[in-house]
């Protein structure tokens, strides 16, 4: 009897020990599932998106360095690039005549005198037949007068001859001058090198030959509709600006002003504005502001269309950032900035002036940090997956 009951205190102690260990695995392996639960659930940081290198998803993302510029008053205005016309001469021919030699070509840089084509000009040989002819009439009415005046005084002469003399003599002097004059005017002040009665057209002022429309053999005249040379300074042009009615009130004489063109993309030219148009456009409620704009390295060529953003020097300097860098969730703008290789952080930001292609971060990002400019949706695409 007594040995029965030991073996079956011995069942009963086996039976609990199986029982404890089982409930010992269910307890830890519930704790241990809570912890991955847990972990799984909070990442080290929700903001940022890493990918290892070589990852197939950096093949779309590109980062580009932030620049301070100063933020502008206005988002960019339309503008065309002109001539500058302080500096710039539209060359014409005061006579008509046939084209025998071009000294010049499209590019080439003149001096103001400098001859830029010949012309067979009747008309020029005429006035200079005339010079000549007038030349000679001096001359033998001199000798006629000084004639008259011995003889008045040998008094061997009527006094009424030798004043017909001096007369003669002041009309002959005053054709002279009179011939002289228009052949100066005919020649620009510059008298022709050439002694066959050709003309020469020459350059008023010095510069480039921006423009030719005459070619050797071709007919010219003083009424044409089309000046025969344009000469200019490519140094310096005028930006001319389509201001809207409602921004007249944000520009003024002397401001800086920055201009952009499709060409060049990434390189401001600064200019100041120099004129503010008094008649509104009744059309397109617009009024023309004219920018004068240092061209130094000839990047400006006239008829470029060109966007033009006002400044002022005291404006405090902003991040500017293309719009595909922008990122929009509810009443907030994010950007995304590459912190390490592969690496990218989402930034909440603060919009300034915001234009068509670019947008002023008033704060967020700091000068020489990289921003991602180009699949910014896909690293936002990847956060929101976590959710």
């Amino acid at each position: 009897m007594q040995f029965r009951n030991s073996i079956l205190a011995l069942i009963a102690v086996a039976l609990l020990s199986g029982a404890g260990y089982a409930l010992y695995r269910w307890i830890g392996g519930s704790a241990a599932k809570t912890a991955n639960l847990e972990n799984s659930a909070a990442p080290p940081d929700a903001d940022i998106v890493h990918y290892p290198p070589g990852a197939p998803q950096l093949r779309f993302i590109a980062t580009q360095g932030v620049l301070l510029l100063p933020e502008p008053l206005l988002e960019p205005l339309n503008g065309r690039v002109a001539y500058d016309e302080d500096y710039t001469s539209r060359v014409a021919s005061p006579i008509s005549g046939r084209v025998v030699k071009l000294e010049v070509e499209p590019g080439d840089r003149v001096k103001a005198g400098q001859p830029l084509a010949w012309l067979d000009a009747p008309e020029y040989a005429a006035s200079v037949a005339d010079v000549q002819k007038n030349e000679n009439d001096v001359r033998l009415k001199t000798r006629a007068y000084e004639r008259a005046k011995e003889m008045v005084e040998a008094e061997v002469l009527a006094r009424k001859d030798y004043e017909a003399a001096e007369t003669d003599l002041k009309q002959a002097q005053s054709e002279l001058h009179r011939a002289q004059l228009k052949l100066r005017n005919l020649s620009a002040g510059s008298p022709t090198t050439r002694d066959d009665g050709r003309f020469a057209v020459r350059a008023p002022i010095s510069g480039v030959i921006a423009d030719r429309q005459i070619n050797p053999g071709g007919e010219v005249r003083p009424d044409a509709q089309n000046p025969l040379f344009v000469i200019t300074d490519p140094a310096r042009v005028w930006v001319m600006i389509d201001l809207p009615e409602r921004y007249l009130g944000k520009v003024a004489v002397g401001q800086i002003v920055s201009v952009e063109v499709d060409a060049y993309k990434g390189i401001d030219l600064n200019g100041r504005i120099v004129s503010i148009g008094q008649v509104l456009d009744p059309a397109t409620r617009r009024v023309q502001v004219r920018s004068v704009v240092e061209n130094q390295r000839h990047l400006l060529k006239p008829e470029m269309f060109a966007r033009v953003i006002p400044l002022t020097e005291e404006r405090q300097k902003r991040a500017r950032v293309p719009n595909t860098a922008l990122v929009t969730e509810g009443l907030y703008t994010f950007i995304f900035v590459e912190k390490a290789p592969g690496s990218f952080e989402r930034r909440r930001v603060e919009l300034g002036l915001q234009g068509r292609d670019e947008s002023y971060l008033r704060s967020g990002l700091s000068e020489g940090e990289k921003v991602v400019v180009s699949g910014a949706l896909l690293l936002q695409a990847e956060l929101a997956s976590r959710q």
